[in-house]
């Protein structure tokens, strides 16, 4: 965590690094191409953790994109990539998210109950890379990221840009790094946070 010259923490930053969305959508992490994503809105610049054992989803999309930051000394020039994915709607159980700030962790777990999954609607996330089992049906690859269609939002990809689509997707084993995530509905079934102090915390 950053320190302030009079050697106290910078508590407004971490705030600012915790306030992300205990949310997760999946997808294939793509080769970025030039792209921008049609919101108006700013991200921290610091990424947050999550897994789930598994994530099953309705209407997914995926196209490249950027996020616009105030972090400009990370990223230059004000934008950071982002591989951009959205679920119309996904269940996921065993979901865990974490954000590290010097010895400062905030966790979150919720959905270990298989009855009882963590539930999302209108799930968008920005992410810099995720790994997993995945397996999608009637998958679309190599489309016009702006043509996209599956997940219902009103705005993808730019023109010309890749994007890929499917009617269904299931990951198990699910890792991930982000920068944003956003959806119209979030239930945490069990939810349980902590804050951790100093040790590694972190979902993996």
């Amino acid at each position: 965590m950053e320190e302030s010259q009079s050697g106290r923490t910078n508590w407004r930053r971490f705030a600012v690094a915790v306030g992300v969305p205990a949310v997760v959508a999946g997808g294939l992490v793509l080769a970025l191409a030039e792209g921008a994503l049609a919101a108006n809105f700013t991200v921290s610049g610091k990424q947050f953790k999550l897994s789930a054992d598994k994530l099953v989803g309705e209407g997914f999309t995926q196209y490249s994109g950027q996020l616009s930051t105030d972090d400009t000394e990370n990223h230059p020039g004000g934008t950071v990539p982002a591989a951009m994915s959205g679920i119309h709607s996904a269940d996921l159980f065993g979901l865990c998210q974490s954000v590290a700030v010097g010895p400062v962790t905030l966790r979150i777990e919720a959905g270990n109950d298989p009855a009882n999954p963590v539930h999302a609607d209108d799930l968008l996330i920005g992410m810099s890379t995720l790994s997993g089992n995945a397996t999608f049906e009637d998958i679309q690859i190599g489309l016009d990221g702006s043509t996209l269609t599956r997940d219902g939002a009103e705005t993808h990809g730019a023109p010309l840009s890749f994007g890929q689509q499917a009617r269904t997707v299931t990951i198990e084993g699910l890792r991930q790094e982000a920068y944003y995530t956003s959806a119209s509905t979030f239930t945490l079934n069990g939810m349980d946070l902590k804050l951790h102090i100093g040790g590694d915390h972190e979902c993996y």
